[in-house]
C-alpha cells in the first residue's frame, strides 16, 4: 500500500499522592480524572473532536486512542496530544480536590508496567490489504517485532536483577541491569487473538474498521509506549516500510524464530545486541544480525521502488544509527532520539553525580518519572525543554492537534462530535459510523479511513443546527472537552 492508515493507542499509570491524607484508590482516581469528560459526553468512553478516542479501561487506566492518521508527523502531533488532553484532566482534578479541602496530586505514567508488576500497553494499529496473506505476514513481521527494540525500546532499569524466564537466565541473578524493553518481559505469545490472559505480539481479532473486502487491521501489541517523539516516529516507520515489502511480495528469508517468546526477553536484557537466538532452521542469529537484514533489504527496496513519503530517508537513516550505536556500545549517536538512551544517559549521568549503584532506589525514581507526563514535572518534558530530547513534530502542532483532527475519516467525526454534543442530540459515535438516536436513527457509515470529506455526513450535521445558525465554528475554537 501506498498509503496507510496508522494510529497507536495508550494506556496511561495514574496514581494519587496526598500530603496529609490516604491516597485515593485507582477506581476513585479514575472517577476524579473523567469527571469532566462525563460532563461532556455523558460516557466515561468517547470520541474527541480531534478525531481520538477517550476511555477508561480494564483497571482504570486512563486509555487514549489517536485518531487515523496518514503521515507519521498526524500521528506522532496525536500521539502527544493525548498527553496534553489527559494532563488537562489532571490539573482539573487536582482543582477540585484543593477547592474540597482534599489537596493532593495525580501523576499520569505514559509507560508499561506499574509497581505490582501488571502490564499496560501500547497498540498500534497499521491498515493492511485483505489480499496480503496473513500467515506469511506473521512469519516475516514476528522476527522484526521481537528485535525492533533495539531502537523502540523505552528503556527499564532492574534494581534487583530481571526474572527469570522458566529455565532461561536473563542477566546474573539478583544483579541490578538495564533492559531495552519494558513490555518484553510481559508477552506470552507470538500471535493470538488475546490481549490480557495471553498475551501476544500480534493480536489477530480481524477489525478492519474499513471495507473488510480490502481492508484489515493488524493489531501489534508487543510495543512500548514511548515519550520520545523520535521514538514513536521510528518504531511506526520501520514497521511500514517492513510492511510494505511483504505486501509487494519481496522475497524475505526465512528467519522464523524457534521461540519467539523467549528470544524478545533474551534480546531485552542483552544491550550488546548479540546474544545469538534459535532460529527454527537450528541456526542461530543476533537480534543485530536479524536487524540488520531488515534495514539492509529496507534499502534496497526504496532504493528499486522509491521512497513512498519524504521521511523515509530520516527513518533509514535513524535506524542505521540506532543499530551502529548498539554495536558500538556507544548510544552518544542517538541519546537524544532514542528512549532507551536518553533514560539510560539520564540515569548514568545521575547515579555518576550522586556516586550510586543501579541498585538504588533513587535510580528506579527517576525512571518512573521519566514517564509522568505532566509538563514541568515528568523528567522527560524537561529534558526535551532544555535540548537534550529531540522533536520531530513543533510544539505548536501537538498542541493544535488535541483540537484538530488529521485530514482523513477522522475530520468528518471531529465535525460530527462538535456538532452533534452542541445540539444536545443523543448519539453514538465508532470508527466508522455516526448516528443521531432521534425518532429517525439517522446514520451515516463511513467506511473509507482516507475520506475526509463525506457528503452525508456533512448533511446529517446541517440538519442538527437550529434554523438559520450559521455555519460550525471551526475546531480551533471548541474547547478540547
Amino acid at each position: 500500500m501506498d498509503r496507510r492508515i496508522y494510529g497507536i493507542e495508550t494506556e496511561f499509570g495514574l496514581a494519587h499522592s496526598a500530603p496529609r491524607a490516604r491516597p485515593l484508590p485507582p477506581e476513585e482516581a479514575a472517577r476524579r480524572l473523567f469527571a469532566p469528560v462525563v460532563a461532556w459526553g455523558r460516557s466515561s468512553n468517547v470520541f474527541l473532536p480531534n478525531g481520538g478516542r477517550l476511555y477508561l479501561d480494564v483497571g482504570s487506566h486512563p486509555e487514549y486512542a489517536t485518531a487515523e492518521c496518514a503521515t507519521l508527523e498526524d500521528l506522532v502531533a496525536q500521539d502527544k496530544a493525548g498527553e496534553l488532553i489527559l494532563d488537562d484532566l489532571r490539573r482539573r482534578a487536582e482543582h477540585a480536590l484543593a477547592e474540597e479541602g482534599a489537596p493532593g496530586s495525580l501523576y499520569l505514567f505514559k509507560n508499561n508496567v506499574d509497581s505490582r508488576g501488571n502490564s499496560f500497553g501500547s497498540h498500534e494499529n497499521y491498515l493492511i490489504a485483505r489480499r496480503t496473506g496473513f500467515p506469511r505476514l506473521l512469519a516475516v513481521l514476528i522476527p522484526f517485532l521481537v528485535t525492533r527494540q533495539l531502537l523502540v525500546g523505552a528503556g527499564k532499569l532492574h534494581p534487583t536483577g530481571p526474572e527469570q524466564f522458566g529455565t532461561t537466565a536473563l542477566g546474573t541473578p539478583g544483579a541490578p541491569s538495564y533492559s531495552f524493553s519494558q513490555r518484553a518481559d510481559h508477552i506470552w505469545e507470538a500471535s493470538s487473538s488475546a490481549t490480557t490472559r495471553s498475551r501476544p505480539l500480534i493480536n489477530t481479532r480481524d477489525e478492519p474498521h474499513a471495507d473488510p473486502q480490502h481492508h484489515r487491521r493488524l493489531h501489534v501489541i508487543v510495543g512500548d509506549s514511548t515519550m520520545s517523539q523520535t521514538t514513536t516516529a521510528l518504531r511506526i516507520g520501520t514497521t511500514d516500510l517492513v510492511l510494505r515489502m511483504i505486501e509487494a511480495g519481496r522475497i524475505m528469508p526465512d528467519r522464523t524464530l524457534a521461540d519467539p517468546v523467549r528470544a524478545l526477553r533474551e534480546i531485552s536484557h542483552d544491550l550488546t545486541g548479540t546474544t545469538r537466538v534459535a532460529l527454527a532452521d537450528g541456526s542461530r542469529r543476533s537480534a543485530l544480525d536479524l536487524q540488520r537484514e531488515h534495514l539492509e533489504a529496507a534499502r534496497d527496496f526504496v532504493d528499486r521502488e522509491g521512497a513512498h513519503h519524504d521521511r523515509v530517508p530520516w527513518v533509514l537513516d535513524l535506524w542505521e544509527r540506532g543499530l551502529e550505536a548498539v554495536a558500538r556500545r556507544d548510544a552518544s549517536a542517538v541519546d537524544t532520539e532514542l528512549d532507551w538512551a536518553i533514560k539510560r544517559r539520564l540515569l548514568d549521568d545521575y547515579a555518576a553525580r550522586h556516586g550510586l549503584d543501579e541498585a538504588s532506589p533513587r535510580l528506579a525514581q527517576l525512571d518512573l518519572a521519566y514517564h509522568d507526563t505532566a509538563p514541568g514535572r515528568g523528567l522527560f518534558d524537561l529534558l526535551e525543554r532544555r535540548g537534550l530530547a529531540a522533536r520531530f513534530v513543533p510544539a505548536e502542532r501537538v498542541e493544535a492537534a488535541t483540537r484538530t483532527p488529521p485530514p482523513t475519516r477522522a475530520a468528518v467525526r471531529g465535525r460530527f462530535v462538535e456538532a452533534v454534543v452542541a445540539s444536545g442530540h443523543h448519539y453514538t459515535v465508532d470508527w466508522v459510523h455516526l448516528k443521531v438516536n432521534d425518532r429517525a436513527q439517522r446514520t451515516v457509515v463511513c467506511q473509507d479511513p482516507f475520506a475526509a470529506v463525506s457528503a452525508e455526513a456533512d448533511a446529517l450535521i446541517d440538519s442538527l443546527r437550529p434554523a438559520g445558525a450559521g455555519p460550525a465554528a471551526p475546531h480551533g475554537d471548541t474547547p478540547v472537552l
